[in-house]
């Protein structure tokens, strides 16, 4: 019997493979590390809080670095082709960062994202050569993503399925190795808890995981918004936990417990109130001049309520948590007092709340 051999090699394939590849890394290689901000507290509590702020990023969020990780994944795959498009299912900072890939090599971007997206990130998208395509129900967003990318040949990147997988959690600068190179020379340099919110799941997936490689004594904490299933999910060990409706806070939050959030290397989950979120970006333009999306009030609402738990036992040590997005994206929404009456939202006892804490250590 002969031996059979079938070469499917395309050196015009793998030219072009090889230099979209070099584009994203060179986009990696032009970066600088983004800033360890901190908020002030007493001095006297001995307690340091950090926000690792990843506004800095050319597209302005977190998700520039998950973008990039899912590029590089979906490239070395063979699953990104020349003249095909990347389709995302994303209610926004993902598919801003997406569309800017998508861009630098060379290949359509289409977002399919929910109506309520705000204008902003719609513009944004728009801006980095990117179309979106908007569904009524956020729960639709993965369906029809997969059929768009069959109807015209392209590829769904689904970020809620590759996200933990696509990063390299063992270090390689993910935004775990360098929030522990930043700290290095802080008087706490390990933290006692790091404070993160999850929309796929894979930053706190990297977070966890890199903590657990390097064998660090640090916990992980996940912040979770109204009207998302994380929190139930983990809590109760059900992978099949729901929410009927879609979170208000962009970015984070979703109606079904994703395949990139592992629960298992959690040590603990708030539900905060989508007030007290708002409230805590307010407070955090207060306290620092910037502001900033929502999806960093859920977090840094949890890493203050951890800071009094600390102030009450009399513990010292540094707390982290992450400035996700920048606040100007928002401005219709969380610091809009027009939108907060309309979602009958009362941010009045969280602000209150705040600010009994910072002036007397106390959480009420």
């Amino acid at each position: 019997m002969p031996t059979l051999d079938v070469d499917h090699t395309d050196p015009a394939y793998r030219g072009w493979l090889k230099e979209a590849v070099r584009k994203v890394q060179a986009d990696n290689n032009r970066s600088a590390d983004t800033h360890l901000l901190r908020f002030p507290l007493p001095e006297h509590w001995g307690i340091d809080l950090y926000l690792k702020d990843e506004s800095t990023h050319p597209t302005g969020s977190l998700k520039h670095r998950l973008a990039r990780s899912l590029f590089l994944h979906g490239l070395c795959n063979g699953w990104i082709r020349p003249g095909r498009p990347v389709i995302e299912a994303s209610s926004g900072s993902t598919a801003v960062s997406e569309a800017y890939f998508a861009k630098l090599i060379g290949v359509p971007f289409i977002a399919v994202m929910p109506r309520t997206t705000s204008a902003e990130k719609c513009r944004l998208i728009e801006f980095h050569g990117g179309r979106c395509h908007f569904v009524d129900d956020p729960r639709t967003m993965y369906e029809e993503s997969a059929a768009l990318a069959a109807r015209t040949g392209g590829h769904y990147m689904d970020q809620f399925t590759y996200a933990e997988r696509a990063t390299d959690w063992r270090g390689n600068n993910n935004i775990a190795e360098s929030i522990y190179r930043q700290m290095a020379l802080e008087r706490y340099p390990c933290p006692t808890w790091i404070v993160a919110t999850a929309g796929t799941g894979g930053t706190s997936a990297t977070l966890a995981r890199y903590v657990h490689y390097m064998q660090h004594d640090t916990r992980v904490c996940v912040a979770d918004p109204e009207n998302s299933c994380f929190f139930e999910g983990w809590t109760t060990n059900n992978p099949d936990a729901t929410s009927e409706c879609g979170s208000r806070i962009e970015g984070i939050g979703r109606p079904r417990m994703e395949p990139s959030f592992v629960p298992g290397v959690i040590d603990r989950m708030m539900k905060v109130p989508d007030a007290a979120s708002v409230a805590a970006v307010r407070a955090l333009e207060a306290a620092i001049g910037r502001k900033a999306g929502g999806s960093t009030g859920t977090g840094l609402w949890s890493a203050l309520k951890i800071v009094a738990e600390m102030v009450a036992e009399g513990r010292t040590g540094s707390v982290v948590t992450l400035l996700c997005d920048p606040g100007d994206r928002y401005l219709d929404k969380y610091y809009s007092d027009e939108w907060l009456a309309e979602q009958h939202m009362d941010i009045t006892p969280y602000a209150r709340t705040i600010a009994r804490l910072l002036e007397t250590g106390e959480w009420n």
